[in-house]
């Protein structure tokens, strides 16, 4: 397990979407309670600063789909949520902007829904 050591913990956005579906992003939503476990438990690693699983949790992620609102290199980092059965890091990652704001994938970048939550 590794702690990155340069890598900010983002404080976590609470509240509700402008509206239900979708986020100001422009990008759907997905409710807190509503995420896999395994996504939960990831959350809150990140809360916590650690310490995370794979060496790679905690690096920047460059935003190359351009999914994610633009915003300058650095902003955004990635951390993996575990897939059970999965031989390895799987496709499912949660995505932490500077400001708190969480984005879920779990088809490794194809699409993403930001958190709400509670």
């Amino acid at each position: 397990m590794r702690t990155p050591a340069a890598t900010p913990t983002p404080s976590i956005t609470r509240g509700a979407p402008a509206t239900p579906t979708v986020a100001l992003s422009g990008l759907p939503t997905i409710q807190y309670d509503k995420l896999p476990v395994q996504a939960r438990d990831t959350i809150e690693l990140i809360q916590r600063g650690g310490p995370f699983p794979y060496r790679q949790d905690g690096a920047v992620f460059q935003n190359r789909e351009r999914l994610l609102p633009a915003r300058p290199n650095g902003y955004y980092h990635e951390y993996t949520v575990k897939t059970p059965g999965s031989p390895d890091r799987g496709a499912r990652r949660i995505i932490a902007g500077e400001k708190g704001e969480l984005y879920y994938t779990d088809d490794h970048y194809a699409s993403f829904r930001q958190v709400v939550m509670p």
